[in-house]
């Protein structure tokens, strides 16, 4: 379920990819809805780098972050798979 990212979520955002500078996307122009998919598809470099920007998050961090998933407001259909394992593995 699209949604606005909150304060809270930019701020996320911005702590694991401190490159951040705009909120769109820039292959299709629309607002950011996520985190993950962002974070894996234009800031992380490969995998191992994808866990290094995550692990900067604290556990209410991941504890949040997956609450988002869980109530669906965390779109993972553009993470490809093998970063969410990373997630998953992390987690």
């Amino acid at each position: 379920m699209p949604r606005e990212l909150s304060q809270k979520d930019i701020n996320l955002l911005k702590q694991v990819a401190p490159e951040c500078k705009g909120l769109d996307c820039a292959g299709s122009g629309a607002p950011y809805k996520s985190i993950l998919p962002p974070l894996a598809n234009h800031f992380a470099t490969s995998e191992k780098d994808f866990r290094e920007r995550l692990e900067k998050l604290g556990q209410e961090d991941l504890e949040y972050l997956l609450s988002l998933i869980q109530n669906g407001s965390e779109s993972l259909g553009c993470v490809p798979p093998h970063y969410m394992q990373v997630f998953i593995d992390l987690v």
